[in-house]
């Protein structure tokens, strides 16, 4: 091998040739593993040296960096708390078994009138409209686009004009169908996409006969979204119509790298000729995009409307299913011979992979970023927060090549200051203040440009510890940050105080045979007292101890963090009804319903619930509007 070029190749391609582990150990990255990352970049690193570039590849450049967004009542030195949910748990009398647009619009209304200032949302990007059980909103089809499942049908504008629809819907077995998805304790997605799309369908046909081909006012509004996204959304409408075609007549299940050849290319003469051949079907899917933006923009607006300061706060993912629109419409931009996720730690020891594809960052520096910005457009433009997930993947990710383990990866930098830039400079555009989710090992060269950017971070409570383990007190908490007691990939605060999450785990076999529950469960108990002894020495609470969970105590806890100098906080959905199950166990899929366990009750008791009530009354105490 000659490791001469190899060299070369990496410090062209931003590829690290050694990194930190977990134990702040230097690791060397096998000339092996370099050479398969290489390769899947399509590069053929053995025929001659990298052609001279100019400028750095990580992107540095002279002058002085742009700045998001950020509320002026927060640039004053203001605080704010909100709720953070799963849209897809809530649970109402009006939706179709699944938490809606509808259902969000509802608890904007409520949730602003106990003083919240902000919902905390999961991604909302486009999944499958074909593959319906691929629920994981971390696994998108693409960022650009929505997941129509959130559609709340009977407040689509065309369901009160299309009488077909609403006596389908009105037949017993209908309503009998939606009934059993409402009181189910999981979404069932399939069944709920079954209610759901032929009803759409109906209404979209509707809509094309009585607006579109009539050349009416809405009819125009939508021709107009056509002409403005067609990269976009006409690009993943186009990728619905034939995922479907080709799920029903190739059972290609995978997306389209298991399509056939000759629709692999969205420029090829086969999918200019099925575009042609299905302009309805594809009319139909870019429809069900314009709907849902409309419902998510009048949510925001009903938000806005009755008092938050911010409204709702989305969540961007760091990547997206390797199969789906997004790396389709891109096929340049990602390396689909590799994936991506995390070297071994001290909770994974062998490594993570998410099975999402890396983009180029090559191509990305070539394209002077410009998909990254047409996502950040396109995410920001909802919303009056955006999450980034893993900002860590602005500045490097950890590449496993197609064929290896989580721990023969390595790490690709990325053009980072060109990326931040993106971020300030489309926040700004669009008013969009930015959190990006920092949590673990962030190197300090992206803590800089956070901190330049204007780019919040992210603070959990399970994790503001001293050196000692003692939990920090709410001042010495960073300012620039969102603040909450846990997050979706964490167990509950009930859970994690009756430690019934470390029975849960290995129940599930997550535990080597060398780790003993029994010590875990004695390290957890002595963070209760650590955390017992947090509250006393914040005046939140007087120092005795807790034998059990218990309302007051959860209110306490919230007490203690809403009371920190962190500028957002934000309080679980799950934490306000006291529940224990978790929304997601990461490193599992079929032993537990990630991404499916609804919420334990409707919307009003969300807010106005006896286990909700104390916890409310110690944020406004705290961080009154």
């Amino acid at each position: 091998m000659n490791d001469s070029l190899l060299d070369q190749w990496s410090r062209a391609c931003g590829l690290a040739e050694e990194y930190l582990d977990f134990r702040a150990e230097r690791r060397p990255i096998d000339p092996a593993i370099r050479a398969a990352i290489l390769e899947a970049m399509g590069l053929d690193w053995k025929a001659s040296p990298p052609a001279p570039s100019s400028g750095s590849p990580t992107g540095e450049r002279e002058g002085e960096l742009p700045r998001a967004s950020e509320p002026r009542f927060l640039a004053a030195g203001g605080r704010a708390w909100g709720l953070s949910i799963q849209l897809y748990t809530l649970r109402s009398r009006a939706n179709w078994g699944m938490g809606d647009f509808g259902d969000l619009a509802d608890l904007a209304r409520s949730a602003a009138g106990a003083g919240a200032d902000f919902i905390g949302l999961n991604p909302l990007h486009a999944l499958f409209a074909a593959d319906p059980g691929h629920c994981s909103p971390y696994s998108a089809s693409s960022r650009h686009c929505l997941n129509v499942l959130y559609i709340a049908v009977e407040r689509v504008p065309e369901y009160a004009h299309c009488p077909e629809a609403r006596d389908l819907v009105g037949t017993p077995a209908f309503r009998e169908a939606l009934q059993r998805l409402r009181q189910t304790d999981l979404v069932d997605h399939v069944a709920v996409a079954g209610c759901k799309l032929p009803v759409l369908r109906q209404l979209y046909e509707h809509f094309r006969r009585e607006e579109w081909l009539a050349g009416t006012q809405r009819g125009r509004d939508f021709a107009h979204f056509l002409d403005l996204r067609s990269e976009t959304v006409g690009a993943h409408a186009l990728f619905e119509a034939i995922d479907a075609e080709m799920r029903r007549e190739h059972r290609a299940l995978g997306g389209w790298v298991t399509w056939p050849d000759a629709y692999l290319d969205p420029e090829a003469p086969a999918v200019q000729a099925f575009a042609a051949d299905h302009e309805a079907e594809v009319g139909f899917h870019a429809w069900l995009q314009w709907v849902a933006e409309a419902q998510l923009a009048e949510a925001q607006c009903v938000a806005r409307e009755y008092g938050m300061r911010i409204g709702l706060y989305g969540d961007y993912a760091v990547g997206v299913h390797p199969g789906g629109s997004e790396t389709w419409a891109n096929r340049s931009v990602y390396c689909i011979g590799a994936s991506f996720g995390a070297p071994p730690d001290a909770l994974a020891l062998k490594g993570q992979d998410w099975g999402l594809p890396p983009p180029d960052p090559r191509r990305l520096a070539e394209l002077h970023g410009a998909p990254f910005r047409a996502l950040m457009r396109d995410n920001l433009r909802h919303f009056g927060a955006l999450r980034l997930d893993h900002v860590m993947s602005l500045y490097r990710l950890w590449w496993v090549p197609r064929g290896r383990s989580a721990a023969e990866g390595g790490y690709v930098h990325y053009p980072v200051q060109m990326l931040f830039d993106i971020v300030a400079e489309e926040s700004a555009r669009s008013g969009c203040m930015v959190i990006g989710e920092d949590l673990g090992t962030v190197p300090a060269e992206v803590r800089g440009l956070m901190e330049e950017a204007g780019v919040h971070g992210y603070l959990v409570l399970y994790f503001e510890r001293d050196a000692g383990g003692a939990f920090r007190l709410p001042r010495q908490w960073r300012h620039d940050a969102l603040a909450s007691i846990t997050t979706h990939d964490l167990p509950t605060l009930r859970a994690w105080w009756e430690a019934s999450d470390i029975d849960l785990r290995a129940r599930l076999g997550m535990y080597p045979p060398e780790l003993e529950v029994a010590a875990l469960k004695a390290e957890r108990a002595a963070d209760r007292e650590r955390l017992i002894d947090a509250l006393a020495g914040a005046g939140t609470r007087p120092r005795w101890p807790v034998e059990a969970f218990e309302a007051d105590f959860a209110a306490a806890i919230h007490a203690f963090l809403a009371s920190s100098a962190s500028a957002l906080v934000a309080v679980q959905a799950e934490d306000l009804l006291g529940m224990e199950d978790p929304v997601n166990i990461p490193g599992t899929c079929a032993e537990y319903a990630n991404w499916r366990r609804k919420l334990s009750a409707d919307l009003e008791a969300l807010i106005e619930g006896d286990s909700a009530r104390p916890i409310l009354q110690a944020l406004r105490r705290h961080r009154p509007r």
